[in-house]
């Protein structure tokens, strides 16, 4: 089955937001023609648009992945109320996978940021 996986972030006014996630998942795109990005709200292209999108060059379902650190309203209602939309007007399969926040190597990799950035304070508790 033709598969398609959009990386779903929440979208921003602020263009230099939007062109962080274009840019993060730049290497993903690319190696991967049945991969791409869409946004929940006020960027584009939008879920609606990437999923109209992917149905129109012939895949038969979609994977929706969020670029969410943890599942709040929007991955519990809004999201999952506009895939029961698409699933409706197109007639395809879509899916909601768990937020990327959700996956350990996520997790882990935040931890050792975290670690990495409290080492000079730990060893120097008086201040940096």
């Amino acid at each position: 089955m033709k598969t398609k996986l959009i990386m779903l972030a929440h979208g921003s006014s602020n263009s230099s937001w939007s062109d962080a996630f274009t840019d993060m998942t730049a290497p993903v795109r690319k190696e991967f023609d049945s991969a791409s990005l869409a946004f929940m709200e006020l960027s584009s292209p939008t879920l609606f648009e990437s999923c109209r999108e992917a149905a129109q060059q012939g895949y038969q379902a979609i994977r929706v992945l969020p670029l969410f650190l943890t599942t709040g309203r929007h991955l519990k209602r809004d999201v999952p109320e506009m895939i029961r939309q698409l699933t409706d007007e197109l007639n395809i399969e879509i899916s909601l996978l768990p937020a990327i926040g959700e996956n350990p190597i996520l997790r882990k990799a935040i931890t050792e940021i975290v670690c990495d950035e409290l080492k000079p304070w730990i060893a120097n508790p008086e201040g940096i």
